[in-house]
């Protein structure tokens, strides 16, 4: 896991690593044998996912590798079903394609608008680092989930956006 979290804090464009995992996976490069990409699953972060039977693909970064991405989706996909999970989320920016998701076997479950903040009275977070500067995206996201008889009634519209995007 901390292999993982040392190649995320190296090539995500925009999260730092997790505080924690379930599990990673990890593709290597064709013949190298060099680490191109990982993908690193954990609880649910959505209280109301939590059930159990729910993992989440919380980052997947790779240094470009031609359809890394999808194999690590793929693959940490199976490795959940194969540790008893039934359903697996993960969520990108509204402003990523989701090419790689499609293509491997996830749908839209959800777009979910902007938060301005995390913070609130009962648990003040902080939004910015040192300088000021933001710790997280402001842009929405879409939720992905496989399998797709997992997705919710009133996603054809929020999939209609996604493909849009």
């Amino acid at each position: 896991m901390q292999d993982a979290k040392a190649v995320v804090g190296r090539w995500h464009r925009h999260n730092k690593p997790p505080v924690s995992g379930l599990f990673a996976v990890a593709a290597m490069g064709g013949g190298t044998g060099e680490i191109v990409g990982v993908v690193i699953a954990g609880r649910p972060n959505a209280r109301a996912l939590q059930d159990g039977f729910t993992v989440e693909l919380t980052r997947n970064c790779t240094d470009g590798h031609r359809n890394a991405c999808s194999f690590l989706y793929g693959a940490a996909r199976r490795a959940a079903v194969e540790m008893g999970y039934t359903r697996v989320y993960t969520y990108t920016l509204q402003s990523e394609s989701g090419a790689s998701l499609r293509a491997a076997g996830f749908v839209v479950d959800a777009v979910l608008e902007p938060r301005p903040s995390w913070s609130c009275a009962s648990r003040p977070r902080m939004q910015t680092d040192l300088f000021g500067g933001e710790q997280r995206p402001a842009e929405g996201k879409i939720r992905w989930v496989w399998p797709a008889s997992a997705r919710r009634k009133e996603t054809s519209e929020a999939e209609e956006l996604a493909v849009s995007a």
